[in-house]
């Protein structure tokens, strides 16, 4: 890479740092103000103030506010988890759909909601344990001597699919429940509120702060393996605390806003051909563009189809594909 282009990758890569945060900013402020009932700059400021106590109070502080924090976290931990896999994986296709991360978690809370009903109020912890679950059995199956990304990917498409097709089973054994699980499936924030987002944070926090001290590894990842063994790193070991923080971001995002796909492969992809692999930079522009996405794709899930409320999972779903062979054919031209 000649000087030219250096210089030119450190001016997008500046260009976003400015204007990630505003892009966020700008997303949050449009989740409040638009929906079917429509609300001023003023009456968020009002709602503010009086803490719920009015109509707007009610609309902006109980439902939309906490839905759009929810949406922020949900989006962070999936970018943040796909970039972690991409390094892990040296795979731009990777992401926690992609390997059965995801999967992982969909069939605990599957089960949880048609078959346990009665313990529906562990699903959060029950889509997280599955996704935390489903990562050890990955790492395990590719494991011989060490586990390659190859070995790793081949595991994961092999259990992505075994999960899917238990999943399906269970549906079809408790058909006359699958309808309460559709729309999970789908993944949405319908009906997200302060519980789930005091359910998510802590552990959305914990996870996003130990992206911090996975820049490193994730960079000297790479290198290569063998130019990692040689600068005095356990890549084994790295490897996999990096693919469990990677499940934990998945699983907690999983386990409140269901299956979202998408967010963990486009963001972190879109992000690495405009600013490259430096995870400096990459990780936090991938948390907020992640945090971004969600809550603009969901003001528009739940406002621009109305009477009807779109789950958040299908738009994404719907714009993330082309969006994504588009990103495949303009690889070659930026640099």
């Amino acid at each position: 890479m000649n000087a030219v282009d250096v210089r030119q990758r450190t001016n997008r890569r500046n260009i976003l740092l400015l204007f990630s945060p505003l892009i966020l900013i700008a997303a949050s402020v449009y989740g409040l103000t638009y929906g079917s009932i429509p609300v001023t700059i003023q009456d968020i400021w009002s709602a503010m103030l009086e803490r719920g106590s009015s109509a707007y109070g009610t609309i902006i502080m109980d439902l939309r506010l906490p839905r759009i924090l929810t949406g922020m976290l949900v989006g962070a931990c999936l970018a943040a988890s796909g970039a972690l896999l991409q390094g892990v994986m040296k795979n731009p296709l990777a992401d926690p759909g992609i390997i059965g991360v995801s999967s992982g978690g969909g069939l605990a809370a599957v089960i949880c909601m048609v078959a346990l009903p009665q313990y529906s109020y562990l699903l959060p912890a029950a889509a997280f344990a599955g996704a935390f679950a489903t990562s050890l059995v990955i790492y395990g199956m590719a494991w011989d001597k060490g586990a390659s990304p190859v070995k790793i990917i081949l595991a994961g498409v092999a259990v992505n699919a075994l999960l899917g097709a238990v999943m399906n089973g269970v549906m079809v054994v408790y058909s006359d429940r699958v309808q309460a699980v559709l729309s999970w499936l789908s993944g949405g924030l319908n009906g997200r509120s302060w519980h789930h987002l005091s359910f998510m944070a802590p552990y959305a926090l914990i996870g996003l702060l130990l992206t911090i001290p996975a820049i490193r590894p994730a960079n000297l990842m790479q290198l290569g393996d063998e130019s990692a063994r040689l600068l005095g790193q356990r890549i084994e070991l790295q490897r996999l605390l990096l693919m469990l923080l990677a499940s934990f971001l998945a699983g907690t995002a999983v386990s409140v806003a269901g299956l979202i796909g998408f967010v963990g492969l486009v963001v972190p992809h879109a992000i690495r051909l405009v600013i490259g692999d430096d995870y400096r930079f990459l990780l936090p522009l991938s948390v907020m563009g992640g945090a971004s996405l969600v809550v603009l794709a969901d003001t528009i899930a739940r406002s621009w189809f109305d009477p009807i409320e779109l789950p958040v999972g299908i738009l994404l779903a719907a714009l993330g594909a082309p969006f994504f062979l588009i990103l495949l054919r303009r690889r070659g031209k930026i640099r």
